[in-house]
């Protein structure tokens, strides 16, 4: 098990050269770890420093939105880009274990997406975005808005070159998950609060939840929306349309 983001080992290419374990006792194998933790780390931020100034060049916009599954990230998407595909000009990054269902719905839109499955792997990373960009035609994008895997550890350390990460939270996951996961929501610079459609039928407590955000962040910027009524979306276009004319 990868410590840096808890996938497996094979994922990240650890195995001993000579293909078998070693025994060399607890203090040289927690040196081991962090070593290769860094190294992978090291890497990625090479990686991601070479697409933030690539991104930088072509003008784009770019945001990696994260969250734990089922917070309603693709529905947000979507409603995102049927309201604002008219006045600009958005590609996608869909990232996924398995299946490619969030990327054929976002086509649906019309709108140009590339699905990237990881396996088992719970988070994007550098390589796959400056791979995942090269069918877009950069000098023709405003935005580029990346999906990644719904996981509210992995995603957290990796930076893919964006301008900012975007933290989805749903009113039906708890109003403590910022205490639970602090390093994801200390690395966003936006808390989307979603569904709040469903607020009426559920015990969930918005104020205590938007503190426990800024705790750990105390300029985190908060929106409280529905993807699914339209609700609060306004804002977060507003925020969107300042972005990518920065």
């Amino acid at each position: 098990m990868c410590t840096t983001c808890g996938c497996s080992t094979a994922d990240h290419h650890h195995d001993h050269a000579d293909g078998h374990p070693h025994g060399h006792g607890a203090e040289s194998g927690r040196r081991t770890t962090i070593a290769i933790g860094e190294d992978i780390l090291g890497k990625n931020n090479r990686l991601a420093s070479f697409n933030r100034a690539l991104f930088r060049e072509k003008g784009i916009f770019v945001l990696n939105l994260v969250s734990s599954p089922g917070s309603g990230k693709t529905t947000l998407l979507e409603r995102t880009l049927r309201d604002l595909a008219h006045i600009l000009r958005f590609a996608v990054i869909e990232g996924d274990q398995q299946t490619d269902n969030d990327a054929r719905r976002i086509a649906a839109t019309g709108v140009p997406v590339r699905q990237i499955n990881t396996g088992a792997g719970c988070h994007l990373d550098a390589h796959m975005i400056m791979h995942g960009t090269e069918d877009f035609d950069l000098d023709n994008l405003d935005l580029l808005l990346i999906e990644n895997v719904g996981n509210l550890v992995c995603p957290a350390a990796f930076d893919l070159g964006e301008n900012h990460k975007v933290v989805v939270l749903s009113v039906t996951e708890g109003e403590d998950k910022p205490l639970k996961y602090p390093q994801m929501f200390h690395n966003s610079t936006v808390m989307l609060l979603n569904k709040t459609d469903l607020l009426p039928h559920l015990d969930f407590d918005v104020e205590k939840c938007k503190e426990y955000a800024r705790r750990v962040n105390p300029g985190i910027i908060i929106f409280e929306v529905s993807a699914r009524s339209g609700d609060g979306m306004e804002k977060w276009y507003q925020w969107l349309s300042a972005g990518s004319k920065r």
